[in-house]
C-alpha cells in the first residue's frame, strides 16, 4: 500500500489555505469526476446518523431500567448521550485538523503508524460487519412476529439479507442519506406507537424499582446496552469525509445526540413503567401480539437501513484504501464497480453466516461492543485531542496550560479502557452461563 496516501497531514497556518486542505482532502478536487460524494448537507447528515445510532439497540434500554432501576439506569443514559456528545466533538475536531482522515485506520496510522491504521481499519470493518448481523437478527425477530414464526428463523434472515444487500450498494452517502429520512421516521414511529400500546395495556402487578441491588456483572449490562445504543461514532470519518461543508458537521453531531439522549431517556422511562421488571429485550415483545406486529412492522425500514449502513462503511473503508487517488474511485470503470459489489456482497455474507451459523452471535455482538464501540463511542477519542494538543499546541507545555481538557482527555481514556474489559468480562461470564444453561442452539437452526 502507497504509504504517501496516508501520510501525516500538519494542518495550514490559516483557515484561507484553502489550495492545501483540498490537496490533502479524501476525494480532492471533485469538479470535473463523474462520481461526486462530497455533496451532503450536515441535515442529511444527521439524518445518516440518526438512522445508523437510533435502532435496534434502544430496544433493549428498559431492559436495562429493569436490571438496576430506574435512577440508575437514566442517569446512566443520559451521562453516556452527554459524554458522547464531548467525543463526537473531539472527533469532529481532528476530522477538521487532518482533512485527509477517511475512516478511523487513517487516523489510527496518524496516532500510531502501521499498526495503528491496521488495528482501527480491522476494527472498524468486523464491528460494523458485526453490526449488519445484529440487524439482520432484529430483521429476523421482526419477520417472525408478522408471521407467527411459521417459518424457519434462518429463512427470515436469509429473507431480511437480500433488500439490506440492495440497499448497501449506491457507491456514494448521499443516496443511502434520502433512504435514511423513512428510516428515522419509522424507528420514530416505532417507539411512539411502543410507548402508547404499553400505556394501553400495562402489565397488572408489574413491579417498578427506584434501585435495584445487584451484582457487578449483572449490573454492568445496564451500561453495556446503552454503550451499544450510542455506538456509531466509528462511522463520523466516513460520513463527514462526503460532506459538502465539514465545518458544520458539528451541527449535525448535536442534532443527533440531542436526538438520541432524549428519544432513548423517553422511551426507557415510559416503557418500563408501563411494563416493569419483567420488560423483555427487544421491548416490543413485552407487548400485546397485535402491538408487538405493528412495532416490529413499523420499524423494519429501520432495521434495513441501519445494516445497509453498516455494510456500507465496511465496503467502503476498503474501497476507498484499495482506490485512493486513482480513476476507479470517482469513474464509472469496470473495475471499480466490480470490486465494490463484490465488497458489499462479502461484507453482508459475512453477516448472514455469523447471524445464522454462530450460535453465540448475540453475545459475540457484546463482545465485539466492548471491543470496539467502547474505543471508537468513547475512549480513542481523549487519544486524538492529546495527540493534537501536543504536536499543534506546545507539546507538554501545551497539555500543562489546558489542564482541566487534558484531564477529562485521560479519564477518556480510562473510561473507554474500563468499558472494554468489564464489557468483555460481563460477556464472557454470559456465555459461560448460557453454555451450562444449555440456551445455546446448534449452528444454522431454525429454532
Amino acid at each position: 500500500m502507497d504509504e504517501e496516501k496516508y501520510s501525516s497531514y500538519s494542518p495550514p497556518v490559516s483557515n484561507d489555505d484553502n489550495e492545501q486542505v483540498v490537496s490533502n482532502d479524501v476525494f480532492g478536487n471533485e469538479e470535473n469526476n463523474a462520481i461526486k460524494y462530497k455533496t451532503l448537507s450536515w441535515q442529511l447528515v444527521a439524518v445518516l446518523m440518526i438512522a445508523e445510532i437510533v435502532s435496534n439497540g434502544m430496544l433493549s434500554l428498559p431492559s436495562s431500567l429493569a436490571v438496576v432501576g430506574i435512577v440508575p439506569g437514566v442517569i446512566i443514559i443520559v451521562f453516556l448521550g452527554i459524554f458522547g456528545t464531548f467525543t463526537s466533538w473531539i472527533l469532529i475536531q481532528f476530522k477538521l485538523r487532518h482533512p485527509e482522515v477517511h475512516n478511523m485506520g487513517d487516523a489510527g496510522y496518524i496516532l500510531a503508524g502501521p499498526i495503528g491504521r491496521e488495528v482501527l481499519s480491522a476494527g472498524t470493518v468486523i464491528f460494523a460487519v458485526f453490526a449488519t448481523g445484529g440487524q439482520l437478527l432484529a430483521g429476523q425477530i421482526a419477520l417472525g412476529v408478522l408471521s407467527n414464526n411459521q417459518l424457519c428463523l434462518m429463512l427470515y434472515t436469509g429473507i431480511f439479507a437480500i433488500p439490506t444487500f440492495i440497499f448497501s450498494l449506491p457507491r456514494t452517502l448521499d443516496r443511502l442519506s434520502w433512504l435514511s429520512i423513512p428510516s428515522v421516521i419509522s424507528i420514530l414511529a416505532a417507539g411512539i406507537i411502543g410507548m402508547v400500546a404499553a400505556g394501553i395495556y400495562p402489565l397488572e402487578g408489574r413491579v417498578i424499582s427506584i434501585t435495584v441491588p445487584t451484582t457487578f456483572v449483572t449490573a454492568f449490562i445496564s451500561i453495556t446496552n446503552p454503550v451499544f445504543a450510542y455506538a456509531g461514532h466509528f462511522m463520523f470519518f466516513i460520513m463527514i469525509s462526503e460532506m459538502r461543508n465539514p465545518a458544520d458537521a458539528m451541527k449535525a453531531a448535536y442534532t443527533l445526540q440531542g436526538f438520541a439522549t432524549a428519544f432513548y431517556t423517553v422511551f426507557a422511562i415510559v416503557t418500563y413503567y408501563y411494563i416493569g421488571n419483567t420488560v423483555l429485550s427487544p421491548s416490543f415483545s413485552s407487548l400485546p401480539p397485535l402491538w408487538a406486529k405493528i412495532t416490529f412492522g413499523v420499524a423494519i425500514p429501520n432495521f434495513l437501513i441501519a445494516g445497509s449502513l453498516y455494510s456500507h462503511t465496511a465496503a467502503k473503508l476498503l474501497f476507498v484504501r484499495f482506490f485512493r487517488k486513482s480513476e476507479h474511485l470517482h469513474s464509472h470503470t469496470v473495475v471499480g464497480w466490480s470490486v465494490w459489489v463484490a465488497l458489499i456482497f462479502v461484507m453482508n455474507a459475512a453477516a448472514f453466516v455469523l447471524a445464522v451459523g454462530v450460535p453465540i452471535f448475540n453475545y459475540l455482538i457484546g463482545i465485539a461492543a466492548s471491543l470496539f464501540a467502547s474505543w471508537y463511542t468513547y475512549g480513542i477519542a481523549g487519544a486524538f485531542w492529546i495527540y493534537d494538543t501536543y504536536h499543534y499546541r506546545g507539546g507538554m507545555a501545551g497539555l500543562k496550560r489546558r489542564g482541566l481538557m487534558t484531564t477529562l482527555c485521560v479519564l477518556t481514556l480510562a473510561a473507554g479502557a474500563f468499558i472494554c474489559v468489564a464489557g468483555m468480562y460481563v460477556t464472557v461470564d454470559s456465555i459461560v452461563l448460557a453454555y451450562a444453561a444449555g440456551t445455546i442452539a446448534a449452528p444454522f437452526s431454525c429454532g
